[in-house]
């Protein structure tokens, strides 16, 4: 049987006038890509197993080489794409699902960049952030229907019922989950480090916590997945906050896969598993099957917790997901994230992650309208997630009602990642999607910690330059103010659903 051609994706250009033999591109690709030619005495460049990662190119002591986009071999374009007609292509040859890492990169999927916000001018001033204070601490959980007062020694006044636990951060802004096994320990102690720094968060994952990372566990939001992976009384008992990981904007409705040449010693001592065996997290959680189960586990991990920090359900984006936000409420949640269909992930079905679950912006202003009108709003804190690139995605996710954000993907591109889009090969050359001790080395957690840090850094001194020019002092007045925001180029069903009026309108 004839099998179908598939082209490589990428083509590699190597100058020869430039290239001095040196061999370090032959010894530097984990894809195995350059390889030495004898005869020619030359390196040579397999071009089929080319991810796009640039390392060889960037790290080329001559700047010999040059990866480009390989040319189409086929006339396409309209409904049938190059990469519509490359996936059949390649399943004729394997008979197997397509995978696909990092989010949805489709641009219709992008609200954030048909969004603006408003800006102050005569008659409201703007404020200046480098000489007026700008608040940016938020607090993550619960809030009371009432604060009860009662009278202490000499009748001073005194709370008289304790306050919920709140998770406090410097600004709104939250490393998303990305476990151990997934990513290096050393990308994990680059986020960490990071979150410390700059006081914020970080979140383990559903990978468990490895011992390094313990010294950071004040800062961490750990996570109580339905494979269970590493999750102890201690491990909760050292964590900041605690999230029941329901879904995943990347994958919704399906489980996760680590598969086991990513479970070395290590991995497999901090998530309990056997060495090399592969880490399946089931679709649903066996214990879960409704609102009341839910409930039920809530309150176990609160009660194991001593009620000292709040506990969260992270679900993805689906029509449905501002019901589903209500039943978790009233499940007793102090948290919850949302993840959007543009979502990052190490490795899923493609077309789970291309055509499955909504974009945030659309959930986001959905939940927030819904429990604003069942006067729920304050019992719960909302994290989005999902293709947040910028600090201005930042700022107009919280004025369509976000109490913060995660983020994952930027995190990593500050790291050094090139989105090449295979971290579930495990053979990621800038140390990050991997656990090959020869390439985890690449990628120094002191050098990640630093540049992690000055991207957070970098988005909340924007935050308070975009606050200052829209006359707004505090980041608390912007969240659910979606007359901060008017809308270019969507329909008015589009308008309706994020609660916002079209540029240009004034009222």
């Amino acid at each position: 049987m004839a099998r179908t051609r598939v082209a490589p994706d990428f083509a590699v250009r190597r100058d020869t006038a430039r290239c001095i033999n040196c061999k370090a591109c032959v010894r530097l690709c984990a894809n195995g890509v350059h390889v030495w030619d004898e005869v020619a005495g030359a390196p040579v460049a397999d071009e089929s197993k080319c991810v796009g990662c640039h390392f060889c190119e960037e790290h080329c002591p001559t700047r010999a080489l040059s990866i480009e986009r390989a040319p189409a071999e086929t006339t396409s374009g309209g409904h049938w794409t190059r990469s519509a007609i490359r996936g059949i292509g390649r399943q004729a040859e394997t008979g197997g699902i397509l995978l696909g890492a990092m989010g949805n990169d489709r641009p219709q999927m992008a609200y954030f960049d048909r969004l603006v916000l408003n800006a102050a001018q005569v008659t409201n001033p703007s404020i200046d952030p480098l000489r007026e204070p700008m608040e940016l601490k938020t607090f993550i959980g619960s809030r009371p229907d009432r604060i009860e007062i009662a009278r202490g020694a000499g009748g001073r006044p005194r709370l008289g019922a304790p306050l919920p636990p709140l998770l406090e951060i410097e600004t709104p802004i939250m490393f998303s989950a990305m476990s151990y096994g997934s990513i290096s320990l050393n990308a994990c102690r680059s986020l960490a480090g990071a979150a410390g720094e700059i006081g914020t968060c970080w979140n383990t994952g559903e990978g468990g916590l490895h011992p390094d990372l313990e010294s950071c566990a004040d800062r961490a939001i750990v996570q109580v997945a339905s494979g269970r992976f590493g999750v102890t009384p201690e491990y909760l008992a050292r964590a900041a906050a605690i999230e029941i990981k329901v879904g995943q904007g990347a994958k919704p409705g399906i489980g996760g896969h680590l598969p086991g040449g990513k479970v070395t010693e290590d991995v497999s001592r901090t998530r309990r598993i056997p060495v090399g065996s592969d880490a399946i997290s089931p679709a649903p959680h066996h214990d879960i099957y409704s609102i009341e189960d839910l409930k039920q586990l809530i309150f176990a991990l609160k009660e194991a917790t001593r009620y000292s920090k709040p506990v969260g359900v992270k679900i993805a984006a689906v029509h449905n997901v501002a019901s589903i936000a209500i039943g978790i409420v009233h499940a007793g949640a102090d948290f919850i994230a949302i993840d959007g269909i543009r979502g990052g992930t190490g490795a899923a079905p493609s077309v789970i992650r291309d055509h499955v679950g909504i974009p945030i912006e659309l959930a986001l202003a959905s939940v927030d309208q819904r429990l604003r009108e069942e006067g729920l709003r304050h019992r719960v804190s909302i994290i989005a997630a999902g293709g947040i690139r910028s600090s201005a995605d930042v700022l107009k996710a919280i004025a369509l009602g976000a109490d913060a954000v995660y983020i994952a993907t930027a995190a990593l591109v500050a790291l050094g990642c090139h989105v090449c889009r295979t971290c579930y090969l495990g053979k990621c050359n800038w140390g990050i999607a991997t656990q090959d001790p020869a390439l985890t080395r690449r990628l120094n957690p002191e050098v990640g910690q630093t540049r992690a840090a000055n991207l957070l850094r970098a988005w909340s001194h924007e935050i308070k330059e975009m606050l200052g020019g829209m006359g707004v002092n505090a980041i608390e007045s912007v969240r659910g103010n979606r007359d901060h925001l008017r809308g270019v180029g969507l329909s008015q069903v589009e308008l309706d659903l994020l609660g916002i009026k079209h540029a240009g309108s004034p009222w």
